[in-house]
């Protein structure tokens, strides 16, 4: 299941979508969802998100395992290191293991202070890279502190995320190659909007495999989509979600199209996500899609 995923991201075309628990003890009727509208025909694997902007969520792991079972399709399960201390992570993994949830994406997590819990404090042992490290660490057969485990896990397969934009481009280099030396075989963007930005992600990207090459170290990058269909999403985006871009000319026509109506919103929004979705997928066909659960629409703009 794994293997072909990752063949996949290296060699093919590849889409994956997000699915995000919601604040309930039951994660199926996101899964019925899901099947309802055929989304697993449409994509070669998922990801489930760990508890976004701090907020209280179904767990990720079991969340993927409830996917992969109902699908039999791989599930990337976001871990974040707000949450877990390195004992807690390496449990996680350990018991993950076994169920066959062995595809991680290596999040830092947003910061405690927004959390709707009160009083809620971040761990933060580290940043990221400390899971890209205990992954690499199981992979080998040892815990973080090198000590051999009972049984040799199966392979885990490591992710991570970048921004997609930044002032000064290097700076998102140098943060690919950190996460690239660090294990990561996928890389995954945070929405993009413009189809030059993703030709220089592309560019960043291999100038950093060029930098780890003498590690024999390498990964792909997975351009991140997240259709917007209305005016107010695009103005906070670009306003307040800092490493993401959202160009002028989209707040200009989805001004004027709010002005006209809700349902010429929505189309004009549409329009400009799947033709967005399109000319991604020509550039360079390693796509994940991120929805905040509107299933629909993510149906919409994969067929």
């Amino acid at each position: 299941m794994f293997d072909e995923l990752i063949n996949k991201l290296k060699n093919d075309t590849y889409i994956t979508l997000e699915t995000t628990p919601s604040h309930s003890p039951i994660f199926s009727p996101i899964i019925e969802t899901i099947a309802k509208l055929g989304l697993d025909k449409l994509v070669d694997g998922f990801t489930t998100t760990d508890n976004p902007l701090a907020k209280l969520k179904y767990n990720s792991l079991f969340a993927a395992k409830m996917l992969q079972d109902r699908f039999e399709k791989p599930v990337i399960a976001t871990m974040s290191m707000r949450d877990r201390n390195k004992i807690a992570l390496q449990s996680d993994l350990l018991g993950s293991n076994e169920v066959d949830v062995r595809a991680i994406l290596a999040l830092t997590g947003d910061p405690a202070t927004i959390s709707d819990q009160p009083h809620t404090k971040g761990v933060f042992e580290a940043d990221s890279t400390l899971l890209l490290d205990i992954i690499a660490c199981f992979n080998s057969g040892i815990n973080y502190a090198g000590k051999p485990l009972a049984h040799q896990p199966r392979e885990i397969y490591p992710f991570a995320v970048i921004n997609s934009y930044a002032k000064n481009p290097k700076t998102l280099q140098k943060k690919m190659q950190k996460k690239i030396k660090h294990g990561a075989l996928g890389i995954i963007t945070q929405p993009v909007y413009d189809i030059e930005n993703a030709k220089l992600l592309l560019e960043l990207k291999d100038a950093a495999n060029t930098t780890c090459n003498n590690e024999n170290k390498n990964a792909e990058l997975i351009l991140g989509i997240f259709p917007i269909t209305k005016l107010r999403t695009a103005q906070f985006l670009s306003a307040h979600v800092p490493g993401i871009n959202v160009p002028d000319k989209w707040i200009e026509l989805l001004r004027e199209a709010h002005e006209k109506g809700s349902d010429e919103e929505y189309r004009v929004g549409f329009e400009l996500s799947r033709n967005l979705f399109l000319d991604l997928k020509k550039l360079h066909p390693k796509i994940h899609l991120m929805s905040a659960n509107q299933f629909q629409l993510a149906h919409d703009i994969l067929i």
